[in-house]
């Protein structure tokens, strides 16, 4: 597909992933902690911090302090489209583009492979999640019968060894905010990451409302997707995201001779 005018900006700068990373683990922070956190100038974290939002990444909101005079803002990322306009929209226009090209392809419906039945909600959860990582420049090969997603390459191999940032965790939870937006049973179940030199991939599930209530975000058990025996649950740690993918990558490069 030809890539759109609204391509992501935010992901492409190292400095953005450290911003995101921050508000992620720490939803609330004020402009001076975000900057002193990634080592930025206040001038280039506020600069970033809005690129981010317009992005629909993270949203920023006034806190409360109980005095007077302009309140501070904290910066959080987006978890519902109700708290971002841009969030908010690239679900809308993903839904549509994905029902349309449905409409041209028949076989891209759920009736037209032997996979699981996928419902409407699903389906337009895998159209926002697709459109997120194609306009991070992810080449994402989705398979929707095993529910698996490929991503070639990985943006942020570089910076595995030379920064040792968690960026597996964020991108883990920028991937779980993704397909909560757009509402349905899809949740993230596993990464793989590196599982060739410049290759990562998604494990996706199924879970129903039901299940969801009962046994909340780490029920994955509940889940009715594909299985694996390789990988790391998304839900563990940053530490363990990190050392798990700083592992496999030295794995891969060391098999590729």
């Amino acid at each position: 597909m030809p890539r759109r005018v609204d391509d992501f900006r935010g992901l492409t700068q190292h400095s953005r992933v450290r911003l995101l990373h921050a508000v992620q683990r720490n939803p609330g922070r004020q402009l001076k902690e975000l900057a002193e956190e990634a080592g930025l100038r206040l001038s280039t974290t506020r600069d970033h911090l809005t690129v981010l939002e317009e992005e629909g990444l993270i949203v920023a909101e006034p806190l409360s302090t109980g005095s007077r005079g302009r309140p501070p803002m904290g910066f959080s990322p987006v978890r519902a489209v109700e708290e971002s306009a841009p969030a908010r929209r690239r679900v809308i226009e993903a839904r549509r583009r994905g029902e349309q090209l449905r409409r041209l392809n028949p076989e891209l419906h759920p009736s037209g492979h032997s996979g699981p039945a996928l419902e409407e909600s699903a389906l337009h959860q895998l159209d926002t999640l697709y459109e997120h990582l194609d306009d991070a420049g992810l080449e994402p090969e989705m398979d929707e019968a095993e529910l698996t997603v490929g991503l070639i390459p990985c943006l942020y191999e570089d910076m595995i060894d030379a920064e040792r940032p968690a960026v597996c965790a964020m991108h883990a939870t920028l991937v779980r905010d993704q397909l909560e937006q757009a509402g349905g049973p899809v949740r993230l179940r596993r990464l793989r990451p590196f599982v060739g030199p410049r290759r990562c991939e998604l494990i996706l599930g199924l879970i129903n409302e039901a299940e969801s209530a009962d046994l909340g975000s780490d029920g994955f058990d509940s889940f009715d997707g594909s299985d694996s025996s390789e990988g790391i649950d998304s839900d563990r740690s940053d530490a363990e995201l990190e050392s798990y993918a700083l592992a496999a990558r030295r794995a891969a490069v060391a098999s590729s001779g």
